[in-house]
């Protein structure tokens, strides 16, 4: 009779470390924090506590002096969402950029595609990545797994993330947010990135 063998990750079988990346050698990136995920067609299963999590996550990093670049989506215009002559493809107020912050418009989810994302945190001389914003299995994901493509180790921190319940793709019925937020990021974590709960998992080392 077999024993059953406790699940590990790629990424511990292959001795990689699981600490997030430090503050003095990473950016952050917040992903399409706008109102679409808010009030418009989009809205997201525990979008507010999130939000409130992302803030305090640019708090840290605004405090350490980490670089801070926003990604945002804009369609094409008249599009159903995220058009860019509409009011909700604004950013959510808490979660703005300053002045001083890079802000690159994607047209793809994955917010290395087709922008200057790349070039402008190699430009920054650090090769670690913090990432939080929406939606935690679109836009989060498929950028984290690209920058991996793209030399960068990733941090993604998990309750500055969220989304939506999605319809079963075989079968009648629905996956739920909380099932497809769970999955994402433990795929996530088995190799593309190293996933903590909340911006206090951070180190000031």
């Amino acid at each position: 009779m077999s024993v059953a063998r406790k699940p590990a990750t790629l990424a511990s079988i292959a001795g990689l470390s699981r600490l997030p990346g430090p503050p003095g050698s990473s950016v952050l990136l917040m992903i399409d924090p706008q109102l679409e995920y808010t009030s418009g067609r989009l809205p997201l299963a525990g979008i507010d506590a999130a939000v409130e999590e992302g803030a305090r996550l640019l708090a840290f990093a605004r405090g350490r002096g980490m670089p801070v670049f926003h990604a945002i989506h804009h369609a094409r215009p008249g599009s159903a969402v995220f058009d860019p002559r509409g009011p909700l493809v604004g950013f959510i107020p808490a979660l703005a950029p300053r002045e001083d912050e890079r802000v690159l418009i994607k047209a793809y989810p994955n917010a290395f595609a087709g922008t200057e994302l790349a070039a402008a945190i190699t430009a920054t001389g650090r090769q670690e990545i913090v990432i939080a914003g929406f939606a935690t299995h679109m836009c989060v994901s498929a950028t984290a797994r690209s920058a991996l493509d793209h030399g960068f180790r990733s941090t993604v921190v998990a309750s500055a993330t969220a989304t939506r319940d999605l319809p079963h793709p075989t079968e009648s019925g629905v996956v739920s947010a909380a099932a497809v937020h769970a999955a994402t990021l433990a795929a996530l974590a088995d190799r593309f990135s190293v996933v903590i709960q909340d911006t206090c998992a951070l180190s000031d080392s």
